[in-house]
């Protein structure tokens, strides 16, 4: 059956991936229902609760999928990840166990408020309620990330008697600087998700005759949205995170580029193939400079190549890194180009009628999970081959006692699980979008 390590870590992966699909969704989709409700109280227009009573419903199908598909994970901590959880529980269980007993119940409590609580809340309540749902999603949100960037960069740690890790500073742990930028990157990658999908729900209607009113609702907010949190998740937030790569995990830097020598005025590889056997990279196009700065804000900053690194220190998977870094941040670079031109057409007052960027619409709501995806495929393939930076080594954090065909078999029982909750999951959203954000067969949409 092979080495039980590479079914673990494939078992984690696809559960992890398949899991993120849902919460991306929820914790973007947070912050455009305050919105909406903001603008439903401020402007007395009933289209926007009827925009934002649609989009909650969403919310509540993607929070209970999420809730399903993320408990195997914490069961793998135990089950797979044994020798993990015992070195490093001491610390990563402190944001783990703030997770449920904080943001979960917070997040659910107002969630069931937002859906079953409008009359009795009255109007300013229930928009506090979405408020409430906000903080309370994105405050799960910190607390996953801050366990996951003690992972890429710990701090706020001592090593106990025994060997295993313990918090010496709950603040600093806490307050990491790796996970402040992380988070930053991946809350407003969430807001991405969701303006696509908003727009993309907005455009469908549009293209149909149907919910005119709100759908034109969906498609301002969702380009506007769009926009803003399309630059932002490039600048700042990603310069940051690069940087902080740059700094802490120079041999990642290194794989994400397929970079092989080491020098200043380093060039950005907008393509190539890496041939880790040659150490080259095979067929580049280049824009010389632009790595240096990225990385250290000056052309002349010396970037350092794999070669400098010892090889058993490199990514286990330089190919797999780079092209996922590649198509992030090339799928990045896209979205702020479409969202742009969508954005200057809503100025014009053309995009709802100009129908080859409604189907652009459409059609792009796919890209932003792709992205997601390979953005953490990318942080997690360029910390190999640590499981704790620099602490501990994937290899030795794996359960000693669990075999490969356990782990496969369980792996096999996941895979078909998750295929039944994906098909109804999309029954459900499917059966939401067909009936609309409005009670009743809907409306013509407006000339």
């Amino acid at each position: 059956m092979g080495d039980p390590l590479v079914w673990h870590r494939l078992q984690f992966a696809f559960t992890i991936i398949y899991h993120y699909l849902f919460p991306q969704l929820t914790m973007g989709l947070a912050l455009l229902i305050v919105v909406l409700k903001a603008r439903a109280l401020r402007s007395g227009d009933e289209a926007y609760n009827d925009a934002a009573r649609f989009w909650i419903r969403i919310f509540g199908i993607n929070f209970a999928v999420g809730v399903v598909t993320g408990i195997p994970m914490e069961f793998q901590f135990g089950t797979n990840w044994s020798a993990f959880s015992r070195y490093a529980g001491g610390v990563i269980g402190q944001t783990l166990g703030m997770e449920g007993l904080f943001a979960f119940f917070l997040e659910s409590t107002c969630l069931g408020l937002l859906v079953w609580g409008e009359k009795r809340l009255g109007p300013k309540r229930h928009f506090a309620a979405a408020l409430a749902l906000f903080l309370g999603s994105w405050l799960s949100g910190y607390f996953i990330t801050a366990t996951n960037g003690f992972m890429q960069h710990p701090v706020g740690y001592t090593h106990a008697l025994d060997g295993t890790l313990q918090l010496a500073s709950f603040w600093a742990f806490l307050l990491n600087p790796w996970s402040v930028a992380q988070y930053a990157h991946t809350m407003v990658a969430s807001v991405v998700t969701a303006s696509f999908v908003m727009a993309a729900v907005g455009a469908y209607y549009t293209l149909k005759g149907l919910h005119g009113t709100q759908a034109r609702i969906f498609l301002n907010l969702g380009v506007t949205a769009g926009l803003i949190s399309s630059v932002l998740v490039a600048f700042p937030t990603g310069d940051v995170q690069g940087k902080l790569v740059a700094k802490h995990q120079p041999v990642a830097l290194a794989a994400m580029e397929g970079r092989f020598e080491s020098g200043p005025r380093a060039e950005i590889n907008l393509f190539g193939q890496p041939n880790v056997k040659e150490r080259r990279l095979d067929n580049p196009v280049r824009v010389p400079g632009v790595l240096s700065l990225l990385a250290y804000g000056t052309f002349s900053g010396n970037v350092r190549g794999l070669n400098e690194f010892p090889q058993d220190q490199w990514p286990t998977h330089i190919e797999l890194l780079y092209y996922a870094f590649h198509i992030m941040a090339g799928l990045g670079t896209l979205f702020i180009g479409l969202m742009g031109l969508a954005m200057l057409l809503r100025w014009k007052g053309l995009i709802h009628r100009t129908r080859w960027m409604l189907w652009a619409l459409m059609l792009a709501f796919p890209f932003p999970y792709i992205a997601t995806t390979c953005g953490w495929m990318t942080a997690e393939l360029g910390r190999q081959p640590w499981l704790i930076y620099g602490l501990m080594r994937t290899a030795a954090g794996a359960s000693p006692t669990v075999h490969a065909g356990s782990t496969l078999f369980t792996l096999i029982g996941f895979t078909g699980l998750y295929f039944v909750l994906g098909l109804l999951f999309l029954f459900l959203i499917g059966r939401e979008i067909a009936h609309g954000p409005v009670s009743g067969a809907g409306e013509v949409a407006h000339g």
